[in-house]
């Protein structure tokens, strides 16, 4: 019997099975199914939908013989109709078993359709089948998010991170952490990125911040006695964006009073492990490997380095001390470093090529001063040095590819410059060139390179606000055997913290924190922050530390991060339900927009024109 839905009545009865259920056991069963029709098929006599939810398709098949009037109804479906279907499950006839499909051995032959609600043209297809579909602009998805949102890739990375949510949860309750929410409208004590703020409607001219991270809380939850403390939170950030970032953005934030290093290390690889195993089914191999700061630097210029292949840097400053080469010279007379990378097989590139990877890539996307170059031809004729040899002479050169280890067919690629800005340049180039021999693997299947790095310094010098920052937060012990000359020597004061990489994406980082009200005033002193200030902005944690805190130290894991890495999604904007453009918009519902004049008077705010106020 054809019947429509009237609106704000609901007449369809309850489904018995998922669209991704049936299987030739359920045979002869009749069976209600619901969902959204994907695509339409009129062979003449049989009409073919396949009904999607986010479970999965199963054909559904329309014959007069079945039932006249919801084969009449049928024809009229259009994609993205939303139906419910009553009928019997058959088999397929072996031509028409489609083995791509779990339900593909199977169909439901309709006697009753029930069309729930009917629905206009798409801005874009969002089909199972993915040759029905162009992906359309990141722009139009953003802005009809919902439908995007249907597309099966898409949803599964929200499966995913469900599924990330609850190892989370059942892993910390077995060892012994407590979940506890921390206030999202916090005090503002600004250090690092801008705080999102909040007004005061019932105290005027205060204001509320969105946390960055509720690292002060976490830390009077441990002087509390909770001494294992997690919260899957969100949290603020008012900065510039990029693919990676976000203004607002999950974490798992871990706290542990007693803790050491190693313990936070041990922790966290079992967080992994177990993340890993539900999700990806393997076994990633514990512990994992540790490295000092200085040392990624040096080696892959990078504090974050991706470890699933070489093209390790070298430092030729000694080879190259005295060379008479006037760039050489000058560099290592200021202190600084010449490094290289040698790329194998790459050393019969022509000139148009270097040329190109000079002006593009080094000078004008990394910032580099220029390249020099040695290339070693495959035949193993002699090597082709981009500096004339009356300037760096061929003996020095030779000297340089020896020490190397270069050999027939290698490209040598060489930056100098002071560090650490010439580790960092060196490390894109690294990357860069790794992209151009395929050597980074895409998706999301592996292999897995987690890394531990070590060591960070405390502080990092501002030359534009000419005084010190904390490079982690002002919470950060610096090493016992640093703590004694943390004044005389700052910028060699290596802090307790520690970042977890893999594959050359920062997924967590954290540090030991200080817990000494005495070390506490130290470091604020070396921020820059008397006393007074340092009162009025953390008093309340200070005052806390008085009274017993414990040793204690954590971890912030980005789980959007985590999630984007399981999935082999391309951007974090992959992974969040609604997330902000580069621009920190939300494009579907308009998101920041202006409000009504009577909430800015309630809350005793005056919008100014900037325009205005130039002119």
């Amino acid at each position: 019997m054809q019947r429509e839905q009237i609106t704000g009545t609901d007449t369809h009865q309850r489904r018995t099975h998922t669209c991704g259920a049936l299987r030739p056991e359920h045979v002869g069963q009749t069976v209600i199914l619901k969902g959204w029709v994907d695509t339409r098929r009129d062979l003449g006599g049989l009409i073919f939908i396949d009904l999607r939810d986010r479970y999965g398709l199963t054909q559904i098949v329309f014959s007069p013989q079945d039932g006249l009037d919801a084969y009449k109804l049928a024809d009229s479906l259009r994609s993205e109709y939303v139906v419910s279907v009553e009928g019997r499950v058959q088999e397929r006839s072996d031509e028409t078993i489609n083995p791509k499909l779990p339900t593909g051995q199977v169909e439901v032959r309709v006697d009753d359709l029930v069309v729930l609600n009917t629905a206009d043209v798409l801005p874009f297809a969002v089909s199972a089948h993915e040759e029905k579909r162009r992906l359309a602009s990141e722009d139009l998805r953003l802005k009809y998010r919902y439908l995007d949102l249907r597309r099966p890739e898409v949803q599964q990375r929200f499966l995913t991170r469900h599924a990330l949510y609850q190892t989370v949860h059942r892993y910390f309750d077995a060892h012994d952490f407590v979940e506890i929410e921390t206030p999202t409208l916090m005090k503002s004590t600004p250090e690092g990125a801008r705080d999102y703020l909040v007004p005061s409607r019932v105290h005027p001219g205060h204001f509320y911040a969105l946390p960055q991270s509720p690292q002060t809380y976490k830390q009077i939850l441990m002087v509390s006695g909770l001494d294992r403390y997690v919260q899957i939170v969100k949290c603020f950030r008012d900065e510039d964006l990029r693919a990676d970032r976000q203004p607002e953005f999950t974490q798992i934030d871990v706290e542990i009073s007693f803790a050491t290093e190693d313990l936070v290390y041990e922790l966290m690889e079992g967080l992994m492990a177990a993340i890993w195993k539900d999700i990806k089914g393997g076994d990633l191999e514990t512990p994992f490997p540790r490295m000092r700061y200085d040392e990624a630097l040096r080696r892959f210029g990078s504090d974050k380095p991706d470890m699933r292949f070489g093209l390790e840097l070298q430092d030729l400053s000694e080879v190259f001390e005295g060379s008479g080469f006037r760039v050489f010279d000058s560099t290592l007379a200021e202190g600084g470093k010449i490094m290289a990378l040698v790329v194998p097989g790459m050393g019969d590139q022509g000139r148009g090529y270097m040329d190109r990877l000079d002006k593009n890539t080094v000078r004008k996307q990394i910032g580099a001063g220029g390249l020099i170059y040695f290339k070693l031809p495959a035949d193993g004729s002699e090597a082709v040095s981009s500096v004339k040899e009356h300037v760096l002479p061929r003996a020095t050169v030779d000297r340089a590819v020896e020490a190397l280890g270069a050999g027939a067919g290698d490209l040598v690629l060489i930056l100098a410059g002071a560090t650490p800005t010439v580790y960092e340049q060196m490390g894109a180039l690294r990357l860069h060139m790794a992209g151009e021999l395929n050597l980074i693997p895409e998706g999301a299947d592996g292999p897995w390179k987690f890394l531990w790095v070590t060591e960070f310094p405390l502080l990092e010098w501002d030359e534009k606000a000419q005084r010190f920052f904390a490079m982690h937060h002002p919470f950060t012990s610096p090493r016992p055997e640093d703590l004694d000359s943390m004044f005389d020597n700052p910028r060699e004061t290596r802090a307790r913290a520690y970042d977890l990489v893999l594959n050359g994406s920062e997924i967590g980082g954290g540090s030991i924190r200080i817990h000494n009200p005495t070390v506490q005033h130290q470091m604020f002193r070396l921020l820059g922050i008397d006393e007074e200030e340092a009162q009025e902005r953390f008093g309340f944690l200070l005052d806390a530390f008085r009274y017993g805190a414990p040793p204690h130290g954590g971890i912030a894991l980005g789980l959007d991060r985590i999630v984007m890495l399981l999935t082999g999604a391309d951007s974090l904007r992959d992974v969040i339900a609604f997330p902000k453009t580069q621009s920190a918009q939300e494009p579907m519902s308009n998101s920041p927009a202006p409000v009504d004049g009577h909430q800015l008077e309630d809350l005793h705010i005056q919008v100014i024109d900037i325009e205005e106020e130039e002119d």
